[in-house]
């Protein structure tokens, strides 16, 4: 085991009384509020009235959740329809299993219905919340820390992550460290906010743009 290897949290739920409080939700609801602070900040700036986005995401955020879990089951049918798995666990959401594309496919649709009643347009609201959509990836993405998955091949780098031996894949149980793909990610986001918040200041882009970057 490398000498500096990342440690996995030695829980990721904790209980107030009967009810489970999950790091996996903690950090999805983190990143959702996120978003919403951010855009509504975003919106306002252009002149938008206050709560429209907040409108916005009552549509847009359940119709996120159910698209991004609709793109990890399919994406991963092994876990849940191959034999020995449950196939009614495709349901346990607080177990980890989110695909962003999913999510930003379906959300996009449940965004659409709002901005149809409100009749605002909806190749603008996406550039608004382009940027707080990528933070959003990036502080979701830690609970999947928790939840000791995401994580990559055997490594012995200085910032491998260390996973417990019941977490690990067959092939790879007598391998302790791997590469911490969550960072990655997560790290790539926060750069993706930044760069698309750089951009949309520096360029004259045209409704749509942003979002499309």
């Amino acid at each position: 085991m490398p000498v500096f290897a990342i440690p996995s949290p030695a829980q990721g739920i904790w209980y107030l009384g009967p009810l489970p409080v999950r790091a996996y939700a903690l950090c999805i609801i983190a990143g959702i509020v996120l978003a919403i602070w951010i855009s509504e900040r975003r919106a306002t700036n252009r002149g938008w009235p206050p709560g429209l986005i907040v409108d916005v995401a009552m549509w847009a955020v359940p119709f996120g959740v159910v698209g991004a879990r609709i793109y990890h089951v399919v994406t991963d049918p092994q876990l849940y329809f191959t034999e020995g798995r449950n196939p009614w666990r495709a349901f346990a959401i607080w177990e980890g299993g989110l695909g962003i594309w999913g999510g930003v496919a379906l959300g996009a649709l449940g965004a659409y219905f709002s901005v149809r009643r409100q009749r605002i347009s909806l190749r603008e609201l996406a550039d608004i919340v382009a940027p707080g959509l990528a933070l959003a990836q990036a502080v979701g993405r830690w609970g999947n820390w928790f939840n000791q998955e995401l994580f990559g091949r055997p490594t012995d780098l200085p910032w491998a992550l260390s996973i417990d031996p019941e977490n690990r894949p067959e092939a790879y149980a007598g391998f302790s460290t791997f590469h911490p793909t969550f960072l990655y990610e997560s790290l790539w986001n926060l750069g993706l906010f930044f760069i698309l918040i750089w951009a949309g200041r520096r360029f004259a882009l045209a409704r749509g743009r942003l979002f499309a970057l």
